[in-house]
């Protein structure tokens, strides 16, 4: 789904607000199901009444306990590691919390998910929501959070090593010949291949809908009647999915960057390239009223997108020496691409990008785009990779069908997603195909999602964001039975706790007293 990633763009520099991440690889945006319209089936909710095979799992109590970092605490969950055959096994959760900051007027739990699919939810509430989220709402409520299945510290899908990663990373997703296209197709083989040979127990079982059912219940392990939810990017997915199985069950829920859950990954894929092409057009149009601070000239915002583009060809033919800092990598056309589109998440780091840009076309540097991939990618300076990239996959993977099957329907849709973005469009449409090789059958189709029954829920856009556009936010909305719009009328991933005082006070006024804006609202 949201780079979801979908993909992986979820999380920039400090939590990009995963999510979705919207890519897969080095290779930007992992695929979802072919095809073009959009789903007519809807969601059934699951029965109210639990299951007597799942109540050991819903009865069960966390045991919590301090875990490194001070004024949060720890748990483990147990949930079947298969739905279907409950007996067959567990899968072990990982669970953090911070509790309210008042004892009186306590609101219950506040569960977020900043997105990804493959972001740490516990690294999220530990880094900046539960500290960062408003004092008032930290205030009644217990802050909460669980690493997906797979995802993290809850039994995380692991696929390639740090050297076998940066390989990854680096393989051409703009192949010129059939040779280039077979070095492709190898590099997602040996991706999907190392995720079934390290990872094969927990592989089939890590969709988005086993996802939202452990979240139901960690509900009950907590104690909520109900479940409160801030969900960004991918997170909306998940928190959607949960609302159209549990209608019954949602209390305040808010979905940041929407995804829309009746796309196939074709169109979603097509959708997602114009909102980067939308984003980049942005930052664009500021860059080339700076004058000599713009590395892609002042000229117009297209002659800066040909300027980048052409640069990008440079690196596919000849990529640059990255410094110390590389650790003996150079920075190629699929790191270069990478790089910028981490910067698209957020405006605040148009200024980095910049600077990384004047480096490596003026001065033939790469360290900083480089770096700004890192970012992305979640690569340490050792080396080392977090699982973001390898849960990214999984889940999408397993979410829809294959975006494409072979290199042939790639060079057909060609055209089509070079309209949505000249300049990112050949990347990312070859990116899409990671899912063709991939171990395990997909066990998702694209579906609307009603949750009728459901109280009000937030469903925030942002017109002009990259990773999750807007169409996707009014799409989901509309399909919710209790759907409320909420707009953000700006640049970047996600909207809440992003410097608007109207959409940060009216969420905050949804949480704290369940007054859910009028359909239809915008801010700026």
């Amino acid at each position: 789904m949201d780079i979801s990633r979908r993909g992986r763009h979820s999380r920039l520099l400090s939590f990009r607000t995963c999510g979705t991440l919207l890519v897969t690889t080095g290779l930007l945006i992992s695929g979802c199901s072919s095809g073009s319209s959009t789903a007519d089936a809807s969601m059934a909710a699951l029965p109210r009444a639990t299951p007597s095979e799942l109540a050991p799992y819903y009865g069960q109590k966390l045991s919590w306990h301090e875990c490194g970092v001070p004024g949060f605490q720890c748990a483990s969950m147990k949930a079947p590691l298969d739905y279907a055959k409950p007996g067959a096994g567990d899968i072990k959760l990982a669970v953090a919390r911070k509790q309210a900051t008042k004892k009186s007027g306590r609101l219950g739990s506040l569960l977020v998910n900043p997105g990804g699919p493959g972001g740490s939810a516990i690294g999220y509430l530990q880094s900046y929501a539960a500290l960062g989220y408003p004092e008032e709402v930290r205030a009644r409520y217990d802050m909460v959070a669980v690493d997906p299945r797979g995802v993290a510290r809850s039994e995380p899908v692991t696929c390639l090593d740090g050297k076998g990663m940066d390989a990854y990373t680096q393989t051409d997703v703009t192949p010129d010949d059939r040779r280039e296209t077979g070095e492709l197709r190898t590099a997602f083989e040996e991706f999907a291949d190392g995720c079934k040979k390290r990872s094969a127990t927990v592989l089939p079982h890590v969709s988005t809908v086993e996802a939202a059912r452990d979240m139901d219940v960690l509900r009950a392990a907590i104690g909520d009647e109900k479940l409160s939810y801030v969900g960004a990017s991918y997170g909306t997915f998940l928190g959607a999915t949960y609302a159209g199985l549990y209608p019954e069950r949602v209390g305040r829920l808010v979905l940041d960057g929407a995804m829309d859950p009746a796309l196939p990954a074709r169109r979603m894929n097509r959708d997602q390239t114009a909102g980067f092409e939308t984003a980049f057009q942005s930052f664009a149009k500021d860059c080339v009223t700076r004058g000599a601070e713009c590395p892609l000239g002042t000229g117009t915002p297209e002659s800066a997108g040909k300027r980048l583009k052409s640069f990008f060809g440079e690196l596919d033919r000849t990529p640059l020496a990255t410094g110390d800092s590389g650790g003996g990598r150079t920075l190629g056309e699929a790191l270069a691409t990478t790089g910028v589109i981490a910067a698209m998440y957020d405006e605040g780091a148009w200024p980095q990008l910049r600077d990384a840009l004047t480096s490596a076309i003026k001065e033939r540097d790469g360290a900083g785009l480089l770096g700004l991939s890192d970012s992305y990618y979640e690569r340490d300076g050792d080396g080392t990779y977090a699982n973001l990239m390898f849960a990214n996959a999984a889940v999408n993977c397993l979410d829809l069908p294959p975006s494409f099957s072979s290199p042939d329907e790639v060079r057909k849709a060609l055209p089509d997603f070079e309209k949505a973005s000249p300049v990112f469009g050949e990347g990312l449409a070859w990116s899409a195909l990671n899912c063709a090789s991939w171990p395990v059958k997909a066990t998702g189709e694209p579906h609307r999602i009603e949750a009728k029954g459901a109280a009000p829920i937030v469903v925030v856009g942002t017109t002009r964001d990259p990773a999750t556009p807007y169409r996707w936010a009014r799409s989901l909305a509309s399909q919710l039975d209790s759907g409320r719009l909420l707009t953000y009328e700006g640049d970047g991933h996600t909207a809440y706790g992003r410097g608007s005082d109207c959409i940060d006070s009216t969420i905050n006024t949804y949480l704290l007293e369940g007054a859910a804006p009028k359909d239809g609202k915008r801010c700026s």
